[in-house]
């Protein structure tokens, strides 16, 4: 079995208003040995990943579905407060990138909140042609930081004349990250609560309020994984939550497992967790 190397790293300055990461994957994880599918947990941002192994990528739509749905081998997955199963049997060759908010309009041509909460064939979007083009050229890299350079250079392609978020947008993201109210931000920006929402929703794929609930799911998760001692209620209180029974709530509804649940399987990486 070829054990995982994983590369990350940041894009060109060109493509940093819209990528806030980059990465390869190749082989299979060894935190994965004897799982056939993997939960991944809700970020609040969108992604792209390409498989260039020949295989496509399976979705499930939950614990009792066997067979899941494939998807091909290029898929973009919108911005979610749900976690989703995938199949990770088998060693994968992948490459990909998470998105910032205001990407997805730009590089794929649709608001973000009609592609959120799904993944979505790269080839409904970019057509057949591109995406098998992409794929061969990627396959052909060669090695990783080939793969990285190339797909980074696709992306740049893509993007029209540079636009930047709405100011209102890119305020409500900044004064989210740290826990601001929404009705506060609406105010702040002068605008009717109606249309900011609409604003936000094109940008980012979620409503704001739900938006800031994951950013919050995130900041417990990273703790919780960060510091495997620590007492849940504290991590709750740190991260916003009321109570220790509010933060078991959220977490349930938003990771599908309760913060025990993933504490006992000590995932990698805490966004994604074996699943069977």
């Amino acid at each position: 079995m070829l054990l995982r190397m994983l590369v990350r790293r940041q894009p060109r300055a060109a493509l940093q208003p819209f990528v806030r990461r980059l990465w390869t994957i190749e082989g299979t994880s060894p935190a994965l040995a004897g799982y056939r599918r993997e939960r991944v947990l809700p970020t609040g941002t969108m992604h792209l990943a390409l498989r260039l192994d020949g295989r496509p990528f399976r979705f499930f739509d939950d614990d009792a579905d066997v067979l899941g749905d494939a998807l091909g081998g290029a898929v973009v997955g919108g911005a979610r407060a749900t976690p989703y199963l995938k199949d990770v049997a088998g060693p994968a060759v992948s490459v990909g990138v998470e998105l910032l908010p205001g990407a997805c309009q730009l590089l794929f041509g649709a608001p973000a909140d009609e592609l959120s909460g799904r993944h979505t064939a790269l080839e409904d979007l970019w057509g057949q042609r591109e995406v098998g083009e992409a794929r061969e050229r990627l396959q052909e890299a060669g090695t990783a930081a080939r793969r990285l350079d190339l797909l980074e250079s696709l992306l740049a392609a893509r993007l029209p004349r540079l636009r930047g978020l709405h100011p209102a947008v890119a305020h409500a993201l900044e004064r989210l990250a740290a826990a601001a109210d929404v009705g506060e931000i609406v105010r702040e920006t002068g605008i009717s609560h109606r249309h900011f929402v609409a604003l936000f929703r094109r940008a980012v794929g979620l409503p704001p309020k739900l938006y800031g609930r994951v950013l919050r799911f995130q900041s417990a998760l990273h703790r919780l994984a960060a510091d495997p001692a620590v007492p849940q209620v504290e991590v709750a209180l740190d991260s916003g939550y009321s109570d220790q029974a509010h933060f078991a709530r959220d977490f349930r509804a938003l990771a599908g497992i309760t913060p025990g649940h993933h504490r006992a399987l000590a995932p990698t990486h805490p966004v994604h967790v074996p699943a069977s």
